[in-house]
């Protein structure tokens, strides 16, 4: 089959590409650097001719919920209308376990995201994972001054953004679904341990805060809500495996 596969070079779109191309489909990669603009639609009809289904692991650097927000709301629409004109049959987006319960920050976006596709014409599966191993490092990038890491203090459940992409292929080869059963990886660990040994691991020594970030986005970081449930799913590779493995 034909899949398009928006935000085809970010961090797990390049393994959702890999994915769908060792199962032999003809992958279609929607990013600016193949002449696609998912938020402004630029070269999006053209790229959709064909196109048997769409998997959406576009994202944004950004904190601000009205940022994230536009841009979800962007992208969401100018591919459902793509697809909807193209008669693409299959929308399949990646969402963030417990975004619901933490209607915050980033999460606003993709909150929006979810209602946008859900209300739309384009039949649709949604599958909501925890965050990727490679989390450790983006936080540490964001939040380092000099050699001290302030990192939010944090119950994360990180997840190989490999078994992400296949799992989200694996679900655009079959019929849209709805939203399917949430995925997390294999055990929950703080963040700012996470961030820890990931600076071993890259011979960055330096000093890691963990600091609660107040009000409910905070609570929410802390308190479980974005880890799996019990009737979840589950990954195999644990984030130390992943380092390990020198993935990072």
């Amino acid at each position: 089959m034909k899949l398009a596969v928006a935000g085809g070079t970010g961090t797990v779109g390049v393994h959702v590409v890999e994915v769908a191309r060792e199962g032999r489909h003809d992958v279609v990669v929607l990013s600016r650097s193949a002449g696609v603009d998912l938020v402004s639609g630029t070269g999006l009809a053209d790229a959709m001719a064909g196109v048997d289904a769409v998997i959406d692991v576009a994202s944004t650097r950004t904190m601000s919920a009205k940022e994230s927000t536009a841009f979800f709301s962007a992208v969401t629409r100018n591919l459902l209308a793509a697809e909807n004109e193209a008669g693409v049959r299959h929308h399949v987006a990646l969402s963030i376990v417990g975004i619901d319960k933490a209607p915050h920050a980033y999460y606003a976006g993709k909150v929006k995201q979810e209602s946008i596709i859900r209300t739309g014409t384009v039949p649709w599966t949604i599958l909501r994972a925890t965050q990727f191993h490679e989390f450790a490092a983006q936080i540490r990038e964001r939040t380092s001054f000099g050699p001290v890491s302030i990192i939010p203090r944090m119950v994360s459940q990180p997840i190989a953004a490999r078994e992400v992409a296949e799992r989200l292929v694996d679900l655009a080869e079959k019929s849209p679904a709805g939203r399917v059963t949430d995925l997390g990886g294999p055990r929950e660990e703080r963040m700012a341990e996470m961030v820890r040994q990931y600076s071993r691991a890259i011979d960055a020594p330096g000093l890691v805060l963990e600091l609660p970030i107040p009000g409910t986005y905070g609570r929410a970081m802390r308190d479980g809500t974005l880890v799996t449930t019990t009737d979840s799913d589950h990954g195999r590779q644990t984030f130390d495996q992943w380092l390990a493995a020198g993935a990072h």
